[in-house]
């Protein structure tokens, strides 16, 4: 290939690695599970903190602890992609993800609040910021993450009402299938992810 084609292919790549980040983002976000997995090969490992195994155990882990997640919202960016051959990168990417878990959390909304009280009817908002570490490879023409390991920076929460106190005149975020994305979406006839 000439330097040309090569540049061009390795434009592609980076664009074809950064889709599969924010596919996972997305799907997390929205709870769509098939996205999350479409983001790693079947074969992958992610080491998530609390969370250290395969996709499919993984993938249980989010059902698990999303089930008491109101809203989520993770923003990317600072993507380097350093390419170890043709269908191999290492990926680092930052991020920071707003989450808001419910009064049904528990015990689980404790550890963002740095052993400040809460009284049992009140929904914790949260703030991680991390990287992810990722090997990223090329199978069957498909960037898709190999392994991953998040390296975590800051965690930190704040009391809030359930709902976040948001007005029902606004667009809210949605977990169910009926975000306004996936309403336009269906609308416009684009494909399931």
């Amino acid at each position: 290939m000439d330097t040309g084609g090569l540049q061009a292919q390795r434009a592609q790549d980076r664009q074809d690695i950064q889709d599969c980040l924010f596919r996972y983002v997305r799907g997390v976000d929205r709870k769509n599970w098939d996205l999350v997995r479409s983001a790693y090969h079947a074969d992958a490992y992610d080491d998530h903190g609390n969370y250290k195994g395969g996709i499919d155990g993984f993938i249980e882990s989010l059902i698990r602890r999303h089930a008491t997640i109101e809203q989520s919202m993770h923003v990317v960016g600072n993507i380097v992609v350093e390419f170890d051959g043709p269908d191999g990168a290492l990926v680092e990417a930052y991020f920071i993800t707003h989450q808001r878990l419910s009064p049904d959390a528990g015990d689980a909304r404790l550890a963002y609040l740095r052993g400040a009280a809460i009284a049992p009817d009140m929904a914790v908002e949260t703030e991680v910021v991390g990287r992810y570490v990722d090997r990223m490879t090329r199978k069957d023409g498909a960037w898709r993450i190999a392994k991953r390991t998040v390296v975590f920076e800051v965690l930190r929460g704040s009391p809030a009402p359930a709902g976040g106190g948001l007005s029902s005149k606004w667009a809210l975020s949605r977990r169910d299938g009926n975000d306004p994305i996936e309403v336009a979406r269906r609308e416009l006839g684009l494909p399931a992810q």
